[in-house]
């Protein structure tokens, strides 16, 4: 199938799924499209078990969709920017030092915590797997991702000095959580030696680039929006600031997503404030809202479709595996997200709700998998389990995670605001 053929197949499953869930379900649409996507895609495995050729067309299809590629180097950068936009700098400002332990440190704890439990776990089963490879499904599980957070924290109901820092960290620490495990994937497939000083390097050039870009790019763009008043150029402004910034994040070898939330910050605050009459305003939200829904839609239908990709060499053993990276990946989270919180008890207060509400929020979604599905080939079945793994910690965090986190703050009382 052609690129056209393939974008219209998609984008007509999502509306249809989209279509089904408003009608008789009535779910948060990302959770909804994605559940329906499930059972869409199980359907057709199951059918397959009794008619090889449905299951045999169906995976033909969707192999044919780099899932990857279409949300690392497509969508990723329209929905960070988007998210960014709507995300006031004052408020982030004020929970900067509790969102940097989370977005950096937090990451490389939970990354060694998941490997080293998983390392551990394999043998359990019979899999004897490298610890290097148990480090790199650590750092692509860990990283909260943006896409999911974003879209499901808006409808939880929960106060603002929460939604700042969940929205804050899983901004940030998906451009850290790719640095971590580019470092450990070239550490793993002997292209790049063991040293502090090429990790130092990495973080230098990807994420503190990434930054520098962002800014860059933000400062370019105010500019533009200030000196003219005319909302449909400044709409096609912004558009091309996403496209052709990441582009060329992408080409320099920076961070595109910290360029894309950066330049989305500056945007969404000084331009927005400073560089924007109210009709500009109101016709860039609603652009990049409708932006946001759609590409949300197509992404969250991708990851059920993604289940017939994941059932081919599925072992039954890998189901037990795959419950138990959900228990390992939220008691590592639970660990990841204490310590900040505690050395930072100190100098400020903190509910008691506030540990178990920050590991519950942490949604992981998308970039896992689009990560997992980096992984070279050469791993074998490895890299098959390791996807598994990642998909039933995804599933379970959108699905389960992100239908009772409003229940959750909700058990603590609004009064007690859940985190302070």
């Amino acid at each position: 199938m052609s690129i056209f053929e393939l974008t219209a197949l998609v984008l007509t499953i999502s509306a249809v799924l989209g279509f089904i869930n408003q009608r008789f379900f009535k779910l948060p649409t990302t959770i909804g499209i994605m559940l329906i996507s499930l059972g869409f895609s199980l359907v057709l495995v199951l059918l397959g078990q009794f008619v090889p050729s449905i299951a045999k067309g169906a995976s033909t299809i969707v192999n044919q969709i780099d899932f990857r590629e279409a949300l690392l180097d497509v969508m990723l950068s329209y929905l960070l920017f988007a998210g960014a936009l709507h995300v006031n700098l004052m408020d982030l400002a004020k929970q900067r030092r509790i969102i940097a332990l989370m977005a950096t440190i937090g990451v490389v704890v939970s990354t060694f915590l998941i490997g080293g439990f998983v390392w551990l776990l394999l043998p359990v089963f019979g899999i004897e797997v490298k610890f290097l490879y148990c480090l790199l499904f650590g750092s692509l599980i860990s990283p909260t991702d943006p896409v999911a957070v974003l879209g499901i924290m808006k409808k939880a109901g929960v106060n603002k000095e929460l939604e700042t820092k969940i929205t804050g960290e899983s901004l940030f620490n998906d451009g850290i959580g790719v640095v971590v495990f580019l470092a450990i994937l070239g550490i793993a497939t002997g292209e790049h030696h063991l040293s502090a000083g090429h990790i130092a390097h990495l973080f230098a050039v990807e994420a503190l680039g990434g930054v520098i870009f962002g800014v860059i790019l933000g400062g370019i763009g105010y500019y533009m929006l200030k000196t003219i008043n005319n909302y449909q150029i400044e709409v096609l402004i912004t558009l091309a600031m996403v496209t052709g910034g990441y582009a060329l994040a992408l080409a320099i070898h920076v961070s595109g997503p910290l360029a894309m939330v950066v330049a989305g910050l500056m945007i969404g605050n000084q331009g927005r404030a400073l560089a924007m009459s109210d009709q500009t305003r109101k016709h860039l939200d609603l652009f990049w809202e409708l932006v946001d829904e759609i590409l949300n839609a197509l992404l969250f239908a991708l990851i059920g479709l993604e289940l017939i990709v994941v059932a081919q060499g599925f072992q039954g053993s890998w189901f037990f595996i795959g419950i138990l990276s959900i228990i390992i990946v939220l008691l590592c989270r639970f660990v990841a997200v204490s310590i900040p919180v505690y050395s930072l008890k100190p100098f400020r207060k903190f509910s008691e709700g506030a540990v178990r509400m920050l590991t519950w929020g942490g949604l992981r979604g998308g970039i896992s998998i689009a990560l997992a599905l980096a992984l070279p080939k050469d791993m074998g079945e490895t890299r098959d389990l390791f996807l598994t793994m990642t998909y039933f910690v995804v599933i379970f965090s959108i699905a389960a995670q992100g239908l009772t986190v409003g229940r959750l703050y909700q058990s603590f009382g609004k009064s007690e605001k859940a985190v302070e």
